[in-house]
């Protein structure tokens, strides 16, 4: 079929008539074809459908046009988005995770900061512990080689946070690397607090005397004076620092301390701010000596403090029934 304007080829001789001339029948040839347009350009779709955008077939001049507008639009369009980056649709926040800490809240508390070392006065100043006052906070310590308590203790605190968020928990940090110095014990307890933590715990490592080595759990004594108060906390405490222990020590492979806890791994205290003044059930976790070499050989090591993360995560849940 052709669809342009040159003359029609010669019709064949069982078609012509012998009394009528050919240009006599030009317009009743016209008026066929016409008629005949609409049929072969519904053939010709049909043929595109079935075959699919990779068919090769002549498509009639009007059916490209129309076929390309959508897609010079879709072009344009494209174009449009690529230059202008705010036309571009914003990422969808991904969904918290479901699972079974799923409205629950838990507090980690990075112990010190990476920063205190530089402001020894900030950190000097006395807060208000309740039972007395007590320094805004101290820098920690250090291996023999100078990895920072601070770091490995923020380090290991982002890990928990993932584990704990990838079983639908909420989970607060007390700081995340994002402030000079601090925050002060009594600012730590009051994060807890105020978030309603159905668990709060502080992560530490220890700075004893070479040989000593092993993990311990803090524990809140039983203290009242002040704004201390901790009559209500003192057992679910308990429970979740056996739980903490328990775990830690097989997730990690780590024995309870050899220098302090009786070889329990736990130890109750009374002279720590950020134990006396929380309202939620907290502890403190010594996760190694760092002046062992031994145990800091375990502390450096990005595969073991996964592993301790794993640990501390476990006693939470556990803790928390999940």
């Amino acid at each position: 079929m052709r669809y342009d304007d040159s003359p029609p080829p010669p019709e064949s001789a069982s078609s012509i008539s012998p009394d009528r001339p050919w240009f006599a029948r030009r317009p009743a040839l016209a008026v066929a074809l016409a008629a005949l347009a609409p049929t072969c350009l519904a053939g010709w779709v049909l043929t595109q459908v079935l075959a699919g955008p990779a068919s090769n077939a002549p498509q009639p001049a009007g059916a490209k046009l129309a076929a390309s507008a959508p897609a010079s639009a879709a072009a344009a369009g494209d174009a449009k988005a690529s230059a202008s980056p705010s036309a571009a649709a914003a990422p969808q926040a991904a969904a918290p995770a479901k699972g079974p800490l799923t409205g629950r809240t838990v507090v980690i508390d990075p112990g010190h900061n990476t920063g205190n070392f530089k402001h020894g006065r900030e950190i000097d100043q006395q807060v208000d512990i309740g039972t007395n006052r007590k320094e805004c906070d101290t820098t920690g310590t250090t291996t023999n080689s100078g990895y920072m308590e601070a770091e490995f203790s923020l380090d290991v605190s982002h890990r928990v946070r993932a584990l704990l968020e990838a079983k639908g928990a909420k989970v607060v940090l007390t700081h995340d690397g994002d402030r000079p110095w601090g925050p002060c014990i009594d600012e730590r307890a009051r994060i807890g607090n105020q978030a309603a933590a159905d668990a709060v715990v502080s992560v530490h490592a220890d700075g004893a005397s070479a040989g000593n080595r092993g993990f311990h759990v803090i524990l809140p004594a039983r203290v009242k004076g002040g704004a201390a108060d901790t009559a209500k906390i003192v057992g679910p405490s308990r429970d979740l620092g056996e739980r903490l222990a328990s775990n830690f020590a097989r997730a990690t492979g780590s024995s309870p301390a050899n220098y302090l806890g009786s070889g329990t791994g736990l130890v109750v205290r009374d002279d720590l701010g950020g134990l006396n003044l929380s309202t939620r059930p907290k502890v403190f976790l010594e996760c190694g000596n760092m002046r062992d070499d031994k145990d800091a050989a375990q502390l450096t090591s990005p595969e073991w403090r996964q592993k301790a993360a794993q640990g501390i995560a476990d006693g939470i849940t556990g803790f928390l029934g999940g």
